[in-house]
């Protein structure tokens, strides 16, 4: 028999948001620590540090005011440096997907930054999203596509995404073929890691052999949510929580494939439902992407277990200035640095 799930008749009271951090650029990915200190991407170049009391701060090796100063929405969003997906290395730094220059790297917290990779198989990389460090210190990488402007890439026609392995120094591709690749978890065990594959509107999962290579791929959950999904995470009841970009949802599939809406900042707007039709006729524009956004923190990205006892959810977004927050029935599943 089935143990209960904590998500069991839950849903998430507006009511109930509050919000941490004021004045973000693009805060998609955050990262939490157990003394409540948070560490979110930032446009400027680097990560802002949200410490337990309020109190907060940039750090970057050099401030960029690109994002902020970018006389039109597409070009914010497409060029100059993007911090995008976020992990923390072992010794504490903090690995950078950059989804603007597309590099990965790594930053101490006192913004000194070096680059990991620009290339692989000496070609450029790509749009690189986000990173993931496993238990045993190997770094894992997601690449939308190869397309510079991602915003074109944004169809159901094209499947150019791949994920990447770096281990001692090399990177290597692990997997190929992923409709604009998105987030990555690994399971409790690393038995399993989990893709977020945004134009193909589904969560894909690939087992995970010793020597890091990837087989036995199949799609975890629905086929088609219908919506773009961005960020996931898990929880410690095996629970997959995501985010659906543009259209503003918060997820969570069930350990037995079940769908599960949490928050629906979207509901139902006209403005979601046109770019979904839209990129079905593969026809979605940057105009259309851009109309789609709620009132917590537009453009949902990412989900983040934290506090001290991984019960408090942050949401990550991409067009939002702060950081909506909530306490969640079930604590998430602990992450390498945790």
């Amino acid at each position: 028999m089935a143990r209960p799930n904590p998500l069991d008749g839950f849903v998430v009271d507006p009511a109930a948001i509050t919000y941490v951090g004021a004045d973000l650029q693009r805060p998609e990915c955050i990262l939490a620590e157990r003394d409540g200190s948070l560490w979110s991407a930032d446009a400027r170049g680097g990560v802002v540090h949200i410490r337990p009391d309020g109190s907060q701060e940039l750090v970057a090796q050099q401030e960029a005011t690109q994002f902020a100063a970018a006389t039109d929405e597409e070009t914010r969003f497409v060029s100059g440096t993007l911090p995008n997906g976020l992990a923390f290395a072992r010794n504490g730094d903090i690995l950078i997907s950059n989804f603007g220059t597309d590099r990965l790297e790594i930053m101490s917290r006192d913004g000194r930054s070096r680059v990991l990779a620009d290339s692989i198989d000496g070609a450029p990389i790509g749009k690189v999203n986000f990173v993931l460090r496993d238990s045993r210190d190997r770094i894992w990488l997601t690449i939308s596509t190869r397309t510079r402007n991602w915003m074109r890439a944004m169809s159901p026609n094209i499947a150019d995404g791949f994920l990447a392995l770096y281990d001692q120094g090399r990177l290597r591709i692990v997997a190929d073929g992923f409709r604009f690749t998105n987030e990555i978890r690994l399971d409790a065990r690393e038995e399993w890691l989990y893709v977020a594959e945004t134009c193909g509107r589904c969560v894909t999962r690939l087992r995970v052999l010793p020597d890091g290579s990837l087989t036995d791929r199949e799609t975890f959950g629905p086929a088609d949510h219908g919506a773009f999904i961005d960020g996931i995470a898990f929880d410690a009841h095996g629970n997959l929580w995501g985010t659906h970009v543009m259209t503003d949802r918060l997820f969570a599939i069930t350990p037995e494939g079940e769908l599960r809406i949490l928050l629906d900042d979207d509901r139902g707007s006209p403005a979601g439902a046109a770019l979904m039709a839209a990129f079905e006729a593969d026809a979605a524009t940057p105009e259309l992407m851009l109309a789609c956004g709620g009132t917590l923190a537009p453009w949902f990205a990412s989900v983040t277990f934290g506090g001290p006892d991984l019960t408090t959810v942050y949401i990550g977004s991409l067009r939002g200035r702060r950081i909506p927050c909530f306490r969640a029935p079930v604590a998430g599943l602990p992450m390498a640095h945790w």
